[in-house]
Order: C-alpha cells, then sequence, then structure tokens
C-alpha cells in the first residue's frame, strides 16, 4: 500500500462519518446519501496528488465534500425540481411510544434544517460536526464574520419554526 492509499484510509476512518451525514444535509434519501458520499470520495481520491498543505487535511476534504454536495443539489434540482419527501431519522428510546415521539421530534428538526436556506444549512451541519467558526470560513470561502452570522440567523430560524409547530 502506498502513501497515497495509506492517507486515504486514514481519512475515510477519520472523516467517513461526518462527510456522510454531510452529504445527508443535501440530500434526503439514503441511497441518494450513499451516492455522494461515494461521489465525494472518489473526488476526494483524486484531488490527494494536489493537496499542497495550504489548509489541514480536514478542512481540504469537507471542502471537496461541500463543492461535490453543492454541485450534486444543482444538478438533482435542475433534472428534478424541488423534492419534498422528508426522511425519518431512526432513534434507539426505550419504549414505542418514548420512540415514537422522539422520532416525530426528529422529523420536524429534520424537517426545519432541510427548508433553512442552503448557506445557512452548510454552515449549521459544519458546525454540529465540530468545526471551528474559522474551519468552517475556509470550507465555504467566506469571512468567520460571515460564519457567525449565518449560524445565528439558522439558530433563530429553527427556533422560530420549531416553537410554530408545538
Amino acid at each position: 500500500m502506498d502513501a497515497r492509499d495509506r492517507l486515504f484510509q486514514q481519512l475515510l476512518a477519520d472523516h467517513g462519518a461526518a462527510i456522510s451525514r454531510v452529504a445527508g444535509a443535501y440530500v434526503r434519501g439514503h441511497a441518494e446519501r450513499d451516492d455522494l458520499v461515494q461521489d465525494i470520495w472518489l473526488a476526494v481520491w483524486r484531488a490527494l496528488p494536489s493537496f499542497r498543505g495550504d489548509a489541514s487535511l480536514k478542512t481540504f476534504v469537507f471542502r471537496i465534500a461541500h463543492n461535490r454536495s453543492v454541485t450534486e443539489l444543482a444538478r438533482r434540482r435542475a433534472a428534478h425540481g424541488n423534492m419534498e419527501e422528508v426522511e425519518a431519522l431512526a432513534d434507539s428510546a426505550p419504549g414505542p411510544a418514548e420512540r415514537l415521539a422522539a422520532e416525530q421530534r426528529a422529523q420536524r428538526l429534520l424537517a426545519a434544517v432541510q427548508r433553512l436556506p442552503l448557506g445557512l444549512r452548510q454552515a449549521l451541519t459544519l458546525r454540529l460536526e465540530g468545526f471551528s467558526y474559522s474551519e468552517i470560513a475556509e470550507v465555504l470561502g467566506i469571512s468567520d464574520t460571515n460564519v457567525a452570522v449565518r449560524l445565528n440567523r439558522a439558530r433563530e430560524r429553527l427556533r422560530v419554526r420549531l416553537a410554530g409547530e408545538v
């Protein structure tokens, strides 16, 4: 196994689950998410030789994920229009009643997040993945101040939408 293979395997191990969650913020179905994740990792594989070390490997990978996701989202919207189905989120609550209630809350939250404008959804998803403001700024190509504004707007819109659904 050469250095590129080892680095790629390490990136998969370190960021595989997070990339899957980020892709899930752009598309709604499991199959669509899996296709997008595969597309992202193929793009990462192809881009590894061009990595110059100007950014961290983490932001390099997530910038590629962001670019591929936005491209895929634009392609799907152009081809299919705006899709309205919302995917259910599984929960491991012990009882059926608690599980149903938690699933309904998760569906409302997911639906509210997916209705956010793309810029707000991107910043929120990366923040939930543990990115700092400066890392989000680097991935999205915006300023740290703009990241803070987007996150505040996303939180406020979620608060208003979720309060209106109670």
